[in-house]
């Protein structure tokens, strides 16, 4: 591991920058997803064509967000940072010329292997610098800027596709190029140590992945066993390789593994509802881009102000307690969608609030439940493969709802939506089981000690 400054309040500002940053990659999906039924018209898609717009910019995140962490162990943060955000930036440039799908497919994967440096990095900035006492607000300020980039991103995607067009959604993101010369004032200096990265390790990681998201789209058993195969020689290079990709000691820490599961959960279920809304709010109640986005709008808003607040939360009370509060207010989310959604554009409105607010503190208590359950070795990894999960679960989301869409024809009715709103309620239910079990577990060895 480099020598870097110690932990200190003065890098809360930092922070604070790299939120801005997270901002707009944030945005860079979610303008996206208000987009799609534009672009499915455009090139003739079907939703399932259409979520790997959404998905496949989210399999490049999962493999590149790891890789970007792990380099972090021997390379300084502010360097790899310069290099995503240049690549997401150029990248932002060649998707404004796009007019195929397939040229708007690489720009958005291009995107994607720049943008995965920034959340991820900034994830183990926080919990490498910033001290115990404050790193909950720290990953509270970085959920609040993540959920004002799910509300901002459908409004400002909506006007420029409604009065422009989708293409110009590339303009907004180049943007963040912006942010480098502020991270080279701001950002503590850091000396690159020598190491051995893991290329076959990250290769097999992203092959397993990969493999894994086309399965569920396609159902193909060769996409399954190629999968299988991929991981179980991942698994043999983890025990093996000197300094593996993905640390074995993560993968057999039960209690990590148990927070990484409900973390893959709120983000599927999170992505599976920003894939829905959009086409539920064009094809029942005739909405249009915009529209869609200011619907959309009041549940972002909500909880990147609230946000704020659960970082207290977690000061004062602890993690525990703040995912108990997500799951509550996820589950509320889910049974609204499935319920109420097919009443009123307004019951979607006030559903998406319960989701935004609870993803939101979903993810800020349990990356700093990571940050606190493991030894200051392996948060970087830890918050790595965490955020690759996160990123696999965004996938897995909007996959899996453009198939459970499909099973009806186009135009979809209200009625039709019931079956992929009815996972939701399914996945909550499963993630509640672990979090319930790991509650247990922590009050034992509390009562223990």
């Amino acid at each position: 591991m480099q020598k870097a400054p110690s932990p200190s309040n003065e890098h809360f500002r930092t922070v604070f920058i790299l939120s801005a940053s997270i901002l707009i990659v944030v945005m860079n999906t979610t303008m996206f997803n208000i987009a799609l039924p534009n672009i499915l018209k455009d090139f003739s898609l079907q939703p399932s064509e259409g979520a790997w717009i959404v998905s496949g910019y989210s399999i490049v995140l999962a493999i590149f967000t790891i890789t970007y962490t792990r380099l972090s162990d021997y390379q300084p943060i502010r360097k790899l940072l310069t290099i995503g955000i240049l690549i997401f930036s150029l990248s932002s440039v060649l998707g404004f010329f796009a007019d195929s799908y397939v040229w708007l497919l690489i720009a958005r994967l291009c995107q994607a292997a720049g943008a995965a440096a920034i959340p991820g990095l900034s994830m183990v900035f926080a919990g490498r610098y910033i001290p115990m006492t404050r790193r909950g607000s720290a990953f509270a300020l970085i959920a609040s800027a993540t959920s004002l980039g799910f509300g901002l991103g459908p409004v400002v995607g909506g006007v420029i596709t409604d009065y422009l067009d989708w293409n110009y959604l590339f303009i907004v993101t180049v943007m963040v190029f912006l942010v480098i010369p502020v991270l080279y004032r701001f950002m503590p200096t850091e000396n690159a140590e020598q190491g051995r990265f893991d290329v076959i390790g990250a290769l097999l990681s992203g092959i397993s992945a990969t493999m894994f998201l086309l399965y569920i789209s396609t159902f193909n058993s060769l996409y399954l066993l190629v999968g299988l195969i991929s991981a179980a020689f991942l698994w043999w290079r983890v025990n093996r390789a000197e300094t593996p990709f993905i640390q074995p000691e993560l993968l057999l820490n039960r209690p990590y593994r148990r927070i990484v599961f409900m973390s893959y959960m709120g983000f599927t279920l999170h992505f599976a509802v920003l894939f829905l809304m959009p086409i539920m709010l064009e094809q029942v109640y005739g909405r249009g881009a915009a529209a869609i986005g200011f619907i959309i709008f009041p549940g972002a808003i909500l909880s990147a102000v609230a946000a704020i607040y659960v970082g207290r939360l977690i000061d004062a009370y602890g993690n525990i307690k703040v995912l108990f509060l997500a799951h509550g207010l996820l589950m509320i989310s889910a049974l609204v969608f499935f319920f109420l959604a097919g009443n009123s554009p307004y019951m979607i409105m006030i559903a998406y609030m319960f989701t935004s607010f609870g993803f939101s503190s979903l993810s800020s208590s349990s990356t700093n439940e990571v940050s606190r359950i493991l030894p200051s070795e392996q948060i970087g990894a830890g918050i790595g493969l965490k955020q690759q999960i996160h990123f696999i679960g965004s996938a897995t989301g909007s996959v899996l709802a453009g198939i459970l869409l499909e099973l009806n024809q186009q135009p979809y009715s209200a009625s039709e939506f019931k079956i992929p709103y009815g996972l939701l309620i399914v996945l909550m239910t499963a993630s509640s089981f672990t979090l319930y079990l790991y509650s247990k577990k922590v009050k034992e060895i509390a009562n223990v000690q």
